[in-house]
């Protein structure tokens, strides 16, 4: 198996890790079938994403890929953060193996699970 030199820079040098005290939008999911648990903290100020911090509990994807979709969500507003798709968060990293880009997958439902939970607060 692979793994981009971007990837690898992610996983060994996270970016946003951490958790932030009384959240506007916070999520956690998890994949059963391979122990992946991803969660993320979302700080929002008039509709715009002004930090993120993530916990994940899994593989080098997993914490690459979490490491990435909090780089790319901070400044965004609500609605470019909804367009993050688990192929944008997969490019970003120059690519996943294919075997691991459910890891991809659960870092963009975690950001729409925490722009939910921010919605549902508001």
């Amino acid at each position: 198996m692979m793994y981009t030199q971007k990837l690898m820079d992610h996983f060994m040098n996270p970016r946003n890790v951490g958790i932030i005290e009384n959240p506007d939008g916070y999520a956690k999911v998890g994949s059963p079938s391979c122990g992946d648990m991803m969660e993320i903290f979302l700080m929002i100020k008039e509709n715009v994403i002004t930090d993120a911090k993530f916990r994940t509990f899994g593989c080098a994807s997993a914490i690459a890929s979490s490491s990435v979709t909090t780089e790319m969500v901070i400044g965004k507003t609500i609605k470019e953060a909804l367009e993050l798709t688990n192929k944008s968060i997969a490019e970003n990293l120059d690519g996943l193996p294919a075997s691991k880009l459910h890891c991809s997958v659960l870092a963009e439902e975690v950001i729409n699970e925490a722009i939910e939970d921010y919605r549902f607060r508001k």
